[in-house]
């Protein structure tokens, strides 16, 4: 029988308490991988009720398929709310998944490490924006976005003598939830923001 990430998680003595409150967690592939993809390009660098907004308008405004962005004019995805940047990202996006073909099945058989090669050759996809694919849009299990704030302040709370800029001592303590890691971030988030990336 599988084991069951959550009763993983609920017998380490920092996560535990979290897990016990939250209750179980799934870790799922996205029903449409590219829409996550945009959604992750909106919240970059901006607060979740900023990019909430924006993906409204967007959603409204154009069909979000990669076809559906490439068609879109410029200035109907700035009218959205997206800047001159994240137009660019987003078209860029979309042009990796028409001339790549891209989809969870391209994907399925490569590793953590290859996906984020893959994903962080398109510009405007940095390290953050690709695990949150790895997680969100691919529903890998192992995954620890230590470039999230909220996922640092989680750290720094659970574990107080972690300061919030110490990335590699706070991939260092992950290591005791692997492989599964990425519920252990969903908990993270839970217990500072109320919610996910």
């Amino acid at each position: 029988m599988t084991p069951d990430p959550n009763e993983s998680l609920r017998a380490d003595s920092k996560l535990g308490p979290a897990v016990d409150a939250v209750g179980p967690l799934r870790v799922e592939p996205a029903e449409d991988f590219f829409a996550r993809f945009v959604v992750s390009i909106l919240r970059q660098q901006v607060s979740m009720e900023s990019a909430a907004a924006t993906r409204e308008r967007l959603f409204d405004a154009i069909e979000v398929t990669p076809e559906g962005v490439l068609d879109a004019d410029d200035e109907i995805l700035r009218d959205a709310g997206l800047s001159r940047q994240k137009t660019g990202y987003v078209n860029n996006v979309a042009r990796a998944f028409v001339e790549n073909g891209y989809s969870r099945a391209y994907f399925e058989g490569m590793d953590d490490d290859a996906v984020r090669a893959e994903l962080t050759s398109i510009t405007g996809v940095g390290a953050w924006t690709a695990d949150m694919q790895l997680l969100f849009s691919l529903g890998r299990p192992d995954v620890f976005p230590v470039g999230d704030l909220g996922i640092r302040k989680g750290m720094a709370r659970l574990f107080e003598d972690l300061a919030v800029e110490d990335r590699a001592a706070m991939r260092d303590r992950a290591e005791r939830w692997a492989p599964y890691r990425s519920y252990a971030s969903l908990y993270l988030w839970r217990a500072v923001e109320g919610g996910d990336s």
